[in-house]
């Protein structure tokens, strides 16, 4: 389900963030976002990782490697590019038809890759 509200975003992610994906909710800051399918399909990609780590694992597998590298002095933008399920989104989310074809725990290809 699909969910525009700029107010909500801001509460979860500040200014930071254009959407995000909180099980089996994809929030967006706006509701022209609806139409962007690569942003849609990045989203998706989150929904399944999220699926897969039977939800919970996923947000403390999230939240430990983002601290991780944070801690390697990343910045906030830098340790986000860094973590496997936002690698394996963002390599994706121009394929329309990657979920169709994606294997199972992909993401794991892109933890600790310099992808």
């Amino acid at each position: 389900m699909i969910i525009v509200s700029r107010r909500l975003l801001s509460f979860l992610t500040g200014k930071l963030a254009v959407a995000i994906t909180l099980w089996p909710f994809i929030i967006l800051r706006s509701k022209h976002q609806i139409h962007d399918s690569v942003l849609i399909n990045h989203e998706r990609i989150h929904l399944r990782q999220q699926v897969e780590l039977l939800i919970i694992f996923f947000y403390v597998w999230y939240g430990l490697e983002y601290i991780y590298h944070k801690l390697n002095k990343h910045s906030h933008l830098s340790a986000y590019h860094k973590l496997c399920f936002e690698k394996e989104a963002f390599a994706n989310e121009s394929n329309q038809d990657y979920l169709k074809n994606r294997q199972v725990f992909s993401f794991l290809h892109y933890f600790n890759s310099n992808n």
